[in-house]
């Protein structure tokens, strides 16, 4: 699937932001009801951001915490001075209903500081590139 046929305007540059809850974040618990390990998570992670650099793509990955607060002063941080044109939400972040205020927090700062920047939404950091080609490729 493609947003081929959108009629949503395409990204203002090729410069992504891939923002998720960072691994240490997570108590073992948490990784275990996921099927996975911190290794696991922090291996999937870095395979998808080669993925996504072996492109030529330039980008920034943000791992963030689960406050609120923090996760935005973090990206405020990363987005000053800066201008992306897609931002890819991580499932740790969306897929958690404990994390609705974390994602209405991102969201709504990446409107704010960066208005039509494209989002896309990974189901897990296996398929991050995959995710940022359905933004790109139009």
């Amino acid at each position: 699937m493609s947003h081929q046929n959108s009629q949503v305007k395409a990204p203002i540059n090729d410069h992504v932001l891939v923002i998720g809850i960072s691994p240490e974040a997570f108590t073992p618990e948490e990784l275990a009801a996921a099927n996975m390990t911190m290794g696991e998570v922090t291996a999937q992670i870095a395979q998808g951001w080669a993925a996504i650099q072996a492109d030529g793509t330039v980008g920034e990955l943000c791992h963030v915490g689960k406050d609120p607060d923090a996760a935005e002063a973090e990206i405020r941080q990363r987005l000053a001075g800066r201008s992306f044109g897609v931002a890819l939400i991580g499932s740790g972040v969306r897929l958690r209903p404990q994390s609705t205020l974390l994602l209405e927090r991102i969201v709504n700062v990446l409107i704010e500081l960066q208005p039509g920047i494209q989002l896309g939404f990974p189901t897990g950091p296996d398929n991050m590139h995959e995710t940022l080609r359905r933004r790109l490729d139009r």
